[in-house]
């Protein structure tokens, strides 16, 4: 069985974190969206609030499941029997980094391999942190994320 992780901190879930779920579904017998929980950076949604939205934007994929984890990315992978990491690539810019990060979980576990997909153009400029900007000076981010993200954010930020 081939399982695979898509990791990242979806925070919040984009329509480019959505399409590379999508397309790299299809290319495993299961995936895993594994929701990083990072103590040094201060998210807008908390762990679960990102595990619950994802799991409702994943609800008709029969073959995706969502968890979180903290720590190393290749010990997460050991715990749910899974050897391939999937990672999205928006621009160049991503190559350097996305490469080190492949070549430093291949040094811890050289079982890992990376896939890489390229991020659809209608996406490639959409980074959580863009996206956050926006919605928080009002601005519209429908064609940014799924509906659901969106009455997300919209709670979010009525409330600050």
């Amino acid at each position: 069985m081939r399982i695979a992780v898509y990791p990242g901190s979806f925070d919040p879930t984009t329509n480019g974190h959505l399409d590379i779920i999508k397309r790299s579904a299809k290319l495993v017998d299961k995936l895993i969206v594994g929701v990083l929980k990072n103590n040094s950076k201060q998210p807008l949604f908390s762990t679960d609030e990102r595990v619950e939205l994802l799991k409702k934007l994943t609800k008709d994929m029969e073959n995706v499941e969502v968890d979180s984890f903290s720590g190393l990315l290749v010990d997460f992978l050991k715990e749910k029997n899974a050897t391939i990491i999937v990672r999205g690539f928006r621009a160049v810019s991503d190559f350097e980094y996305e490469l080190q990060i492949a070549q430093t979980n291949y040094s811890l576990d050289n079982n890992i391999e990376t896939i890489c997909l390229i991020t659809r153009v209608e996406y490639s400029f959409l980074s959580a942190s863009i996206v956050k900007e926006v919605a928080m000076y009002g601005g519209d981010i429908s064609k940014m994320v799924p509906e659901e993200t969106a009455v997300y954010m919209n709670k979010k930020y009525k409330g600050k």
